[in-house]
């Protein structure tokens, strides 16, 4: 199959049936963010956390000692190169402990990995009014703040382990 010979249309219900496929193999938990769900599987994954269910408030998952881990990832693209993570909420709060972030490569494989504590985070996050949320950039001085824990490791032998 050549995607290029593809209609629009045909594209999408490709997409669409991709998705559903990923989620028969429970690789994705919903329909939504493909990215973003792929992340939190790869870090339960690679430390054993468990998930926290899609009732769950500002955080994502949770250890045997629960900790609450918030798990965030960002794809850099030819076309977009932002290391801006998705909107953070719970900042004021405080609903999670660490942040756990993944930045991929265009082709979904794992560029590195950090997990973030939340005094980190607190101190780095920018205020969005707008969206009432927090913005946090993954640049590369983040790997080298106080407490900050490299993983890329743990990472990239969750996603090459089987169903994934």
């Amino acid at each position: 199959m050549k995607l290029s010979e593809l209609s629009i249309v045909e594209l999408l219900r490709l997409n669409a049936e991709t998705i559903e496929e990923l989620r028969r193999r429970e690789v994705l938990t919903t329909s939504n963010a493909i990215l973003g769900d792929y992340a939190e599987r790869l870090f339960r994954k690679a430390y054993g956390w468990i998930a926290a269910g899609n009732s769950a408030r500002d955080f994502d998952a949770t250890d045997t000692d629960d900790v609450k881990y918030l798990i965030k990832s960002h794809r850099t693209t030819r076309r977009n190169g932002s290391r801006q993570l998705g909107a953070l909420r719970g900042i004021d709060e405080r609903n999670f402990d660490i942040l756990a972030a993944a930045p991929f490569n265009e082709d979904f494989s794992v560029l590195r990995g950090a997990l973030i504590p939340f005094e980190t985070v607190q101190q780095e996050a920018s205020r969005v009014e707008r969206t009432n949320s927090w913005r946090f950039m993954l640049r590369d001085h983040v790997w080298n703040l106080p407490g900050v824990i490299d993983c890329p490791r743990e990472l990239k032998q969750a996603q090459k382990a089987p169903l994934c």
